[in-house]
């Protein structure tokens, strides 16, 4: 009589499991149950967005489709991930904004609107940075890495919830936003 093994359903990592490997599973809860929804998770919050006032930093905003300014405003975040990457959708208080994430050789790659965006991220003290590794317009173009030095993110928990801050500015354009909040399981 052949024996039957039984067998445990395979369980892919996250993207930000697969980029962050073995330091993923010694950050805060909050923190790793965001980046570790599989399938479909809502989360909401607040958040205060800050805007850049040149007129290359309103283009350069417009055409990523970045949120306007605005204080303390309703965020809600639609998150959908299988295999292949996770679909980021947020709507600040009513401007929708979203982005898609993979990992690619160890990198966090997020398109939003016409820009790839290539992060490498790495842990300290609890949170998560992200720090501009490679830039492509369209997909195609590279664009020069250093004029994105001043584009991050961090993420961390804080009084018990997920805390994030993301800020970007360009050389000659100047800052063209600045966002910072927190979100809960919806």
């Amino acid at each position: 009589m052949a024996s039957q093994r039984a067998t445990a359903p395979s369980v892919e990592p996250t993207v930000f499991q697969q980029v962050l490997r073995a330091p993923f599973f010694n950050l805060p809860e909050p923190v790793r149950m965001l980046h570790s929804i599989r399938g479909r998770g809502t989360y909401a919050g607040r958040v205060t967005v800050e805007r850049g006032s040149s007129a290359l930093a309103r283009l350069c905003a417009a055409v990523a489709g970045l949120p306007p300014a605005m204080a303390d405003a309703p965020l809600r975040m639609e998150f959908s991930a299988d295999a292949k990457g996770e679909t980021w959708r947020r709507d600040f208080g009513g401007h929708p904004m979203s982005s898609r994430l993979k990992c690619r050789k160890g990198l966090l790659v997020e398109r939003l609107g016409p820009v790839q965006f290539r992060f490498l991220l790495h842990t300290a003290d609890g949170a998560i940075y992200w720090n501009v590794a490679g830039v492509r317009l369209l997909g195609l173009l590279p664009l020069p890495v250093a004029l994105f030095g001043r584009v991050q993110c961090r993420e961390r928990e804080h009084a018990g919830r997920y805390e994030f801050r993301v800020e970007a500015a360009l050389p000659l354009a100047g800052p063209l936003i600045r966002y910072e909040g927190w979100l809960e399981p919806a």
